[in-house]
Formats: structure tokens, sequence, C-alpha cells
């Protein structure tokens, strides 16, 4: 994990520089991809939280960005049991079984998570969570990793400000800018995504298989 310590203004020149040496590729709320090719994944991230996997054997990386509701959820039941958790575990199971199919190794695997900030108030109408939504996902990826026994290689997870991240598929690095003064934007844009994350918990409460 690397984070940007310059000025914006050079950062954003190291950033373009970067980028136009191979694709990039942006990861929206709910998607997830993964590659065999020299690409660079970016997303931006508030209280959702992102995985970025990567087979450094194979050459293959993968990023998700989820967030899970914690309806009915308390800090005491682990998320991986409860109905929001399967939802993580779908985002994750979809990520991990693409990079398999485009040749990675499970045993191989390794990770960096990155997001969970305290962007997202919890709101009546929404009923996203019983406590902030961030330390949900923060919480859920950690034990994700740790049950299925994926080394958490590096992480910037929590705190009060926003993310853009970078993964860099020639070395696997994750470049981190944070965002503060845009904050209320990200609010807006997970406030939608969180209620449609609701939504897909009401609907769909199937137990999910890993590989």
């Amino acid at each position: 994990c690397k984070e940007d310590k310059g000025s914006p203004e050079q950062n954003d020149i190291m950033q373009i520089q970067r980028m136009k040496q191979y694709e990039k590729i942006n990861i929206g709320p709910g998607e997830f991809y993964a590659t065999d090719r020299v690409v660079m994944l970016t997303t931006l991230l508030g209280s959702c939280v992102s995985a970025c996997l990567y087979d450094p054997y194979n050459r293959i990386i993968g990023m998700n960005h989820f967030m899970l509701s914690g309806r009915h959820n308390h800090r005491d039941v682990p998320f991986c049991v409860t109905d929001s958790g399967r939802y993580g575990v779908h985002s994750m199971e979809l990520l991990i079984n693409e990079m398999m199919r485009l040749g990675a190794d499970r045993s191989r695997i390794k990770a960096k998570a990155f997001g969970g900030g305290s962007v997202l108030k919890s709101d009546n109408s929404v009923k996203c969570s019983y406590f902030a939504i961030g330390d949900i996902n923060i919480q859920f990826i950690v034990e994700f990793l740790l049950f299925y026994k994926i080394p958490l290689v590096s992480s910037d997870l929590g705190g009060l400000s926003g993310r853009v991240i970078y993964f860099d598929a020639r070395d696997f690095s994750v470049h981190v800018r944070k965002i503060t003064k845009t904050i209320e934007s990200i609010y807006k844009r997970e406030e939608q995504y969180c209620k449609t994350v609701v939504e897909t918990q009401k609907r769909a409460k199937t137990d999910v298989d890993l590989w």
C-alpha cells in the first residue's frame, strides 16, 4: 500500500503519467473485475470496502467494491453467517472464482483492503445499520480473509475520509489518495447504493457455497 504524500497537483500529474502507460478500469459500487492483463484498477470509496486480490505467481489481479447493509446485525455476531454477510461473501466469491477461471491458484491469493470510512450516517429511512456502516464493512472483510486463510498483506481502513485507490497490476501496489473536500458527493452516492443493497438483501437470502 502506498499513500501519495506530495501536493494534490503533483499527485495528479504522477497518476496521469502512470495511467497513460496502460489501460485504466474503473470499478463502481457493487461491481468487481479480474484480469491477467497489465492494467490499473481504480475506484472511489467512502463507507464501502474494496478487496484488492492478487496471485503474484500467476500474475492475476482482481478488485471488488461492496457494502453490507447490516440489517438485524449486532457487533457480537460474525458477519460471515448473517444475511448481509452472505451478500459480502457473494461479492468475494464472484471475484475469487473469476480470478481462478483466469488461472489463479486459490492457495497463492493475497489481499489488500481499503475503505470503510465514516462518511455515511445512519438514516431511519434507509435503515442500513445499527452502527457505522464503515465498521460493518471493515469487520466483514477482516473476518472473511481470516476465515478463508487469505493473507491480508496491507490495508487502509476506517477514518473519516473517502479514498480513491489505484491497484497497479505491474507490482501489485495500491496507491491511495485521501478525499476530504468532496465528501458530500460520496455520501449521496453511497446513500443510494445502500438503499439498493437493502432491497437486494430483502429479495435474496440464498446460502452461498464458496468455491
